[in-house]
């Protein structure tokens, strides 16, 4: 088994798209500050939000399964309490990694993603570790 640190490098460097669970249109909302990052950063983001219409340019989905086209990588911003829910919504996906932000864990979710066959990172800003790896 790969170390969390290959695992974030192999994440940021594969991955071209990214769907935001829980992006906000808030400028002062951290989802929205890190989203931007990576954007700046040269990966597509897709806002996953069903209370907005659209966030850094970007048309925003309700749910996961609205997103149209190829997602490489879902960045989690929820409450923990949330991602058993997410995780069995991502599980019948073919998106293979899962990323939850700093703040962002459940050992269930993550079994249940691993068990899907599913590359999870979990309580980690992605924004930081694409910073410091790459």
């Amino acid at each position: 088994m790969m170390d969390e640190k290959t695992l974030m490098i192999e994440m940021l460097t594969k991955s071209k798209t990214i769907a935001v669970l829980g992006l906000s249109d808030s400028p002062n909302r951290t989802s929205y500050q890190i989203a931007k990052a990576m954007q700046k950063e040269g990966y597509r983001i897709i806002p996953v939000n069903p209370h907005i219409e659209q966030t850094l340019g970007e048309k925003a989905y309700p749910t996961i399964h609205d997103v149209p086209e190829k997602v490489d990588l879902v960045n989690i911003f929820r409450r923990s309490e949330y991602l058993k829910d997410i995780a069995l919504d991502l599980k019948k996906t073919d998106i293979p990694y899962v990323w939850m932000q700093q703040g962002v864990y459940s050992e269930d979710a993550e079994q249940i993603l691993l068990n899907a066959g599913k590359k999870v990172i979990m309580n980690q800003c992605i924004k930081v570790a694409h910073a410091v790896l790459l």
